[in-house]
């Protein structure tokens, strides 16, 4: 039975408790011809959570996974290892009959991300957790130790402080990201949140804004994609390796309820149909492309808004399957909750247009410093239905804005229009009805200190 796409059957139940945890789903994987479901709770191992790595058949049965009960925390993470043609979900390494084996390093520790290795991708994976640590595993042996403290080579707050989110591996370079933001970070006063990347040798910290999704197709399509946010709207970071270089490019927030490091959890960005990508991203759902031309993205779309707190999504067997976030006492902290449930969705992915129209909010500068002739990063303009920008002026002298647009998607910008804005005013313009560009930036022609922010309806 289902109902909206939704199988009761298989929900995902923890127990009632004490304590009651919630109960996520971190990680959808399929494998061997099943569903893999590996659930997550609040905070480390808890014992009688009632959370575990569980299993859906091609008859749409549910069983737990016997090897793991009592093997319980915050686990999200999926990854092949081709090579060895093995699963690494959790804790756990699975082989192509389903034979499990679990890591006794990694088991206490909130595993939230798998990639290859630099050095010997034949036998090795990095696995990040949480709390900034990171490990090699020999996928054969299980041998497994650390090789490095996130906190110390980023100067991120520390354990318990700060959430990694991912971890990828491509082009000689593995990166990292985590997702801090809360009161201090949105004030100015921190910037605790890091996008960051190893070549083996040494560390570079790329932003110092929260991460929460790193993804590819490794070196197929020459790109690399980073999702996050900052307070002026949400973030798309792109590597390219035709040029070797990261460019930064910002798209609508369809909701602020996505605004802290609790509340994006894991959205993802997925291959969901053949050699195409799905991003969900502050409460949107996006069609990406991993192509890039010129050192430039485009074909990023958007598809729909949702209030889903999404763990995972995947295909398996035609399907789209996605695994939520749904209901979580927090230990009594909601106290109107009682049971921590999650749920199943299963549908197509044309069935994501359905959902609430594109629309949203956000724009290159929230009250930053501009300087003269210095453009902003490309802000998405395709997809919406009616546009308009509110630029304020917060300098003390006159500025004119002018408001460039790239119609092609491939970083060639012309001006479209010029706004005057006086010290202490805010202009406002709306565009023609049909509208559009592929992206759109602006230019001041005096240092000020400005806000230009878009709002997609």
């Amino acid at each position: 039975m289902h109902v909206s796409g939704v199988a009761p059957d298989l929900a995902q139940i923890a127990d009632l408790g004490p304590p009651r945890s919630e109960i996520g789903i971190g990680a959808l994987m399929p494998w061997a011809g099943k569903l893999y479901v590996q659930n997550y709770l609040s905070h480390k191992r808890t014992s009688g959570s009632g959370t575990s790595l569980r299993r859906v058949d091609a008859d749409f049965s549910m069983e737990v996974v016997p090897e793991t009960l009592g093997v319980d925390g915050t686990y999200t993470n999926r990854f092949v290892h081709f090579p060895s043609n093995q699963l690494v979900i959790g804790p756990h390494v699975i082989d192509a009959e389903h034979r499990i084996r679990t890591v006794p390093e990694l088991e206490p520790l909130r595993v939230c991300g798998t990639s290859r290795h630099l050095r010997d991708p034949e036998n090795l994976v990095y696995v990040l957790c949480m709390e900034g640590e990171l490990f090699e595993l020999d996928v054969r042996t299980l041998a497994c130790r650390q090789v490095a403290d996130l906190n110390t080579e980023l100067g991120s707050a520390g354990e318990f402080r700060v959430h990694y989110k991912d971890c990828y591996t491509a082009f000689g370079r593995l990166v990292v990201c985590s997702n801090e933001y809360h009161e201090p970070d949105w004030r100015g006063e921190q910037a605790e949140g890091r996008l960051a990347e190893f070549d083996g040798q040494r560390w570079t910290i790329l932003e110092r804004s929260p991460y929460t999704a790193i993804g590819g197709r490794h070196e197929f399509g020459g790109t690399i994609f980073a999702s996050g946010w900052d307070r002026a709207s949400a973030l798309l970071s792109v590597y390219t390796d035709a040029d070797g270089r990261w460019t930064r490019y910002r798209l609508p927030k369809a909701s602020h309820t996505f605004d802290h490091k609790w509340q994006t959890e894991w959205p993802r960005i997925r291959e969901v149909e053949h050699e195409r990508f799905l991003l969900d991203h502050h409460g949107m759902f996006y069609e990406l492309s991993p192509w890039a031309y010129g050192g430039r993205i485009w074909g990023v779309r958007p598809v729909s808004t949702h209030l889903w707190v999404l763990g995972d999504f995947c295909s398996w067997r035609g399907l789209l399957v996605a695994g939520m976030d749904n209901a979580s006492p927090s230990r009594g902290l909601s106290p109107t909750t009682a049971e921590p449930q999650s749920g199943l969705w299963f549908g197509k992915t044309d069935d994501l247009w359905s959902f609430g129209k594109p629309a949203g909010w956000g724009g290159p500068w929230w009250l930053d410093e501009v300087r003269a002739g210095v453009p902003s990063d490309p802000y998405l303009m395709t997809g919406f239905e009616h546009k308009c920008v509110h630029v304020e002026n917060a300098g003390d002298a006159t500025a004119r804005f002018s408001v460039e647009i790239d119609v092609h998607g491939h970083g060639r910008f012309a001006a479209s229009q010029t706004l005057t804005v006086e010290p202490g005013q805010t202009v406002t313009h709306v565009f023609p009805a049909g509208f559009s560009a592929h992206w759109v930036r602006l230019v001041s022609d005096t240092d000020t200190v400005a806000s230009a922010q878009f709002f997609y309806t």
